[in-house]
């Protein structure tokens, strides 16, 4: 069982999962992307509603906050943004800005002179306080503080802009001319979705302040909810340091790239990042400004707290218990008891080894219990249940624990501690051997985790809750699988060596694990030891609801032992057609070694019927697959039944060929008896070897067939008699 305390580091800039940024001193500036934004926002108010379908709207609508929040784009993706939203209205948005780059300068100043009137009338396209409205007035007033040096450098900008959109809109038209395939890989992989990509992030200038916040925001959930949509460590660092360089005293961006550091275990980088993020707070002042004078003591024991975690999470103890203790002195001094409970969890962590260290974690408990933090008190329970778990207490006492703290984290929320409490009962089953309980748990925790979704559409689905699940799940089916293979392999040499009571045995087994397959097995077993009309009711049964579920592989298996029963009840006959309709099912699925096996079958029946040459022949068509990807103890049976078929055609051979026929058998039977010699098959060896003796018996080979008879002998004794299959027609 992972721990529980993985989760006890402080963030700052998440509450219930939001992150919150403050970008100092980064303020709105109006760009050739955001011209373009305003440009669409213009065309949506001027189009009337009935030119643009209520779907659209729907989708332009969801389209607008990514927009306004996400960093610049190149304008050829703003197009395709657009036109994935409403095709009419990209159209529109092309012309308007190319009229604009293409036109004077005066359009530009005409266009921002028009943006106020948006806001005019007793019914206005916007509201002036909605996110649309906010936006165009920080752009509008950004525009009008430009000098006209500035207005013209914009205006430059734009221009370049709409060149380099043009540019690579003709580029993606030729490589989609020349080379359609591999246009189409390329425009999948330009394909924009509302989260941040890699190769969205611009990284030509400094972001304002709602795209650094969005940025920063977006990037900390997704490492904190799927770390796998964040962008990849170098270029989230990449970005991260960009955004460092027009802001130094950036505080945020230090603790994201603290957590970023956190993810390719660079403890150099990760320390200086932590460090530099609390210099930042406390520099700025913001820390003061929302505490009062506390403001930079609080900065200080919670930098020592969060290298403390730090220091724990590589492994460096002592460090981490030396700066645990400076975050004890200063929440001392300042008689702050949160920050003291933070540091009395992670007391217990580093001291979890000791022997009285539940002591300390019931005392942590019940002080987080009465300063009224059920987070920390959650996390004690865990860890209380964990160890008393390890410690031998009954069931029952563990799962009454963890029922108090479900109905914390029901009380307040705490999703996060509702996953760990459902990982937590399924390693407690999985400990006391209760595999169902275990498998029903970890299933419950994979469906609430794939029920809930996080900002952007992102699953939770890489928290160490969700990822305990999936190991215990893949270790339960791993066992039931391990469990199901040994007992079809212990049972497999049961009946290889004839003792089917054993067999019978090992049948519960197999059908508390697989059901079906144990029903099939009970009927071979009844099949073995004689009893027909009982296997064949039970054939019946299992063939009827293969047939229903379209378990196809199950019903051919069936159908050839239904087809065996009947030859062994001396009706070949009825046989024939059973195995027929075996053998159509193989090959309408393309089941090649069950199309084998069935041919091989169709061949005994045919040389019982006495026609020995058309077995040969059918032989000869099944036996290459059998013999290149079978069984070592099919690869037996069908040489043996060759040799079979060879000494019934001889019958009618002349002496001379008749000899060379039985000693063409001979040798084959010899293969067939080294084959069930490597899975210790004794009973087919009993067979192959009574066979022999009386091939040598025939050919007047004395010292062989006594050979072969005492060998007989030997293992008739060994073995129990349920009837040995002869050929008396030499």
């Amino acid at each position: 069982m992972a721990s529980v305390h993985e989760s006890l580091y402080f963030n700052p800039m998440m509450t219930n999962g939001v992150v919150h940024a403050n970008v100092f001193g980064i303020k709105d500036w109006v760009t050739p992307y955001k011209i373009a934004v305003l440009v669409l926002l213009n065309e949506m108010g001027r189009t009337g509603e009935g030119a643009v379908s209520l779907m659209e709207r729907r989708r332009l609508n969801q389209l607008l906050l990514p927009l306004l929040q996400g960093p610049d784009i190149t304008l050829s993706k703003l197009y395709k943004l657009i036109e994935e939203s409403c095709p009419q209205l990209a159209n529109s948005v092309q012309i308007r800005i190319k009229l604009m780059a293409e036109g004077e300068l005066k359009d530009m100043e005409q266009f921002f002179d028009d943006l106020s009137d948006s806001f005019s009338g007793t019914e206005p396209e916007v509201h002036k306080t909605s996110v649309v409205g906010l936006f165009l007035r920080h752009m509008i007033l950004a525009y009008s503080k430009l000098s006209f040096s500035q207005v013209f450098k914009l205006y430059t900008a734009l221009q370049q802009y709409f060149q380099n959109g043009e540019k690579k809109t003709v580029e993606d038209a030729d490589m989609e001319l020349t080379n359609r395939e591999e246009g189409e890989r390329k425009m999948e992989k330009e394909e924009l979705d509302v989260s941040i990509r890699e190769e969205e992030v611009s990284c030509s200038g400094p972001l304002s302040q709602k795209q650094a916040e969005f940025f920063l925001s977006q990037q900390a959930s997704l490492l904190k909810n799927d770390e796998t949509k964040a962008l990849t460590p170098a270029s989230l660092q990449k970005e991260l340091n960009n955004l460092l360089k027009f802001n130094p005293d950036f505080a945020e961006a230090h603790y994201l790239s603290y957590l970023n550091n956190l993810r390719v275990q660079d403890v150099f980088s990760s320390t200086h990042s932590l460090l530099h993020y609390f210099d930042r707070l406390i520099l700025t002042g913001a820390e003061s400004k929302s505490n009062g004078e506390e403001g930079y003591g609080r900065s200080l024991r919670y930098a020592a707290l969060n290298l403390a975690a730090l220091h724990c999470r590589f492994g460096h103890y002592q460090q981490a218990e030396l700066a645990l203790q400076e975050a004890i002195r200063i929440a001392q001094e300042s008689n702050d008891h949160v920050c003291l409970q933070h540091c009395l969890s992670w007391l217990y962590v580093l001291g979890q080894k000791r022997s009285d260290s539940y002591v300390l974690l019931e005392h942590s408990v019940k002080k987080a219990v009465h300063f009224g933090l059920p987070y920390l008190a959650s996390l004690g329970i865990q860890s209380l249940v964990q160890q008393r778990a390890f410690a031998g207490k009954t069931a029952n006492k563990l799962m009454d624990a963890l029922k108090d703290s479900d109905l914390l984290h029901w009380k307040h929320s705490l999703s996060e501690l509702i996953d760990i409490s459902i990982a937590q009962k399924t390693a407690i089953w999985r400990l006391y051997g209760r595999s169902t309980m275990a498998l029903q748990q970890a299933q419950m925790l994979l469906s609430m985790n794939s029920l809930e979704s996080v900002n952007a559409g992102v699953q939770q689905n890489n928290t160490e809750s969700f990822a305990v699940a999936l190991c215990h799940l893949a270790e339960l089916h791993a066992e039931q699988l391990w469990m199901l293979c040994d007992q079809k392999i212990q049972f497999d040499r049961a009946m290889n060596d004839g003792k089917y009571h054993l067999a019978d045995s090992l049948v519960t087994g197999i059908t508390a694990l697989n059901s079906i397959e144990g029903v099939y097995r009970k009927a071979i077993v009844l099949q073995a030891q004689n009893q027909m009309s009982e296997a064949h009711k039970l054939l019946q049964k299992l063939l009827i609801h293969c047939q229903k579920i379209r378990n196809t592989e199950m019903v051919i298996s069936v159908l050839l032992s239904v087809a065996e029963l009947y030859w062994r009840s001396s009706s070949p006959t009825i046989a024939l057609p059973v195995l027929l309709q075996a053998l159509a099912l193989s090959k309408e699925y393309r089941l090649q070694y069950l199309a084998s096996e069935t041919v091989l079958n169709l061949a005994f029946a045919q040389l019982i019927l006495g026609i020995p040459e058309q077995a040969l022949s059918l032989l000869h068509m099944a036996i290459e697959p059998i013999l290149a990807d079978g069984a070592v103890l099919d690869k037996g049976r069908a040489m043996f039944l060759v040799a079979k078929c060879q000494v019934a055609s001889a019958a009618s051979y002349d002496p001379p060929k008749k000899a060379e026929a039985l000693e063409a058998a001979i040798e084959n039977l010899n293969e067939a008896k080294n084959y069930f010699a490597k899975v210790d098959c004794k009973e087919q060896i009993r067979d192959v070897v009574y066979f022999q003796a009386r091939l040598y018996h025939t050919l007047g080979k004395t010292q062989e067939r006594n050979r072969c008879a005492m060998l007989f002998r030997q293992l008739h004794q060994e073995l129990p008699s349920h009837g040995v299959p002869l050929i008396n027609h030499l």
